[in-house]
């Protein structure tokens, strides 16, 4: 069937007389909430361009409130997204794996040696764990010491291994350096496992072992760590010793340079890159990560293809749900002006990031960017914080509105 899908798909392109009639195509790898965003986007202000998604997966687990999961305050089967709305919007969903691209005959070939071609790619893989990056830490320790920084199994191993843990049981989370997918993430997990650990066992401990020296919303989180947990999470950043340099996941024990840590729970969130296949397309650097025109988000390595969302480069802009579909929007405007022979106009994008501490704790961080010495800036006094001193009343709003931003990205996204 999706032989023939594609089959369909390339003929669109077969020949020179046949290429000046045909309706452009885009085709957009990854079904999250950048590429699910763009899509639709591109359907939607220019219903004249075909659009094809190619998604292996019936539906897509979403990352943001998968903490809640953890802490055993959602249910998973709440973060899970079909591909229906999608279809309804005249978008092809292909449900296979793209193994390849070739930029020159611009076609992407799918598992089962299909090949779809494109006037314009877009690829939002979102992210793959380095387990080359930490000694001891590989895909088999993360089934012993989870990293569930993708939302899905791992979110529930997770969620299984704190519920088995004996009161009194030390949690220890293992934050990596920048860049990395949610930067608040770790934080809020921090948080959301505390307010699980001080309802069932209250003689737990977290440390938070961390290679920075600061992470967003510092003094935010630690000012509710001493109001709604205080004794229970402590944080060692860099300088004090809180890089991991090397895991024994046998015996669930993180190694620093200043000496070891034995859990009787691990979370390791390892380093991260560009999900694989934007190493195959070409577009991944020799960070992992992809360089892009911050206008266009057409990728600095290779033409006609772009890239958004956690792959890419974005400068100050952090890698976030928001931020995908911030991007997917101004990407699909922009694929829709050089596929129309203009030039795509300047962005301006906003990225808010709402982190729980508690069901009716939460806190927030906006910033604005624009394009700036070819990359993303963020304008000055643009954004913000929550408020330090803010009363119990303004964290509820703030925990209500993070809901609503959920219900809200998941329905643009997904239908």
């Amino acid at each position: 069937m999706l032989g023939a899908v594609a089959a369909g798909a390339c003929a669109a392109l077969a020949g020179p007389a046949v290429l000046a009639q045909a309706a452009p195509r885009v085709v957009v790898i990854g079904g999250g909430f950048g590429g699910a965003s763009l899509a639709r986007a591109l359907r939607r202000e220019d219903p004249g361009i075909s659009v094809a998604l190619i998604e292996p997966n019936a539906h897509y687990t979403a990352c943001p409130l998968s903490n809640a999961v953890i802490a055993g305050l959602r249910d998973m089967k709440a973060q899970h997204f079909g591909y229906a709305g999608i279809e309804a919007d005249g978008i092809t969903h292909v449900p296979q794996r793209a193994v390849r691209v070739e930029p020159e005959q611009r076609r992407v070939v799918l598992a089962d040696e299909a090949r779809l071609s494109y006037d314009r790619l877009v690829i939002a893989p979102g992210i793959d764990m380095r387990f080359d990056a930490l000694p001891g830490y590989d895909a088999s320790a993360s089934q012993l010491m989870p990293h569930a920084w993708k939302a899905g199994e791992q979110t529930l191993l997770l969620r299984r291994q704190l519920e088995a843990m004996e009161d009194g049981g030390l949690v220890v989370i293992s934050a990596p350096a920048n860049p990395f997918r949610c930067p608040p993430g770790p934080y809020e997990r921090a948080s959301l496992i505390a307010h699980y650990l001080k309802a069932h066992k209250p003689r737990s401990k977290i440390l938070i072992l961390d290679a920075k020296d600061g992470f967003s919303k510092q003094r935010l989180f630690e000012a509710g760590w001493a109001a709604l947990y205080p004794g229970m999470i402590e944080w060692v950043g860099l300088s004090f010793g809180g890089a991991v340099t090397g895991v024994d996941a046998g015996t669930r024990t993180l190694r620093t340079d200043f000496g070891e840590h034995r859990a009787m729970v691990a979370n390791v969130i390892p380093p991260q890159r560009a999900g694989a296949i934007a190493a195959l397309a070409g577009v991944a650097d020799r960070t992992g990560w992809c360089p892009i025109d911050p206008v266009s988000f057409e990728s600095r390595l290779v033409p006609n293809i772009h890239v958004i969302g956690d792959a890419a480069i974005g400068g100050a802009m952090p890698k976030s749900a928001f931020t995908a579909n911030a991007q997917a929007k101004a990407c699909a405007s922009a694929v829709i002006a050089l596929l129309r022979g203009r030039d795509p106009d300047e962005p301006k994008l906003i990225n808010t990031c709402y982190s729980l501490l508690a069901p009716d704790y939460g806190i927030s961080i906006a910033g604005v960017y624009t394009p700036q010495n070819g990359l993303l800036a963020e304008v000055g006094g643009a954004g913000g914080t929550s408020p330090l001193d803010a009363p119990a009343s303004v964290r509820a709003e703030e925990a209500a509105y993070g809901e609503a931003w959920f219900q809200t990205i998941t329905t643009e996204a997904f239908g």
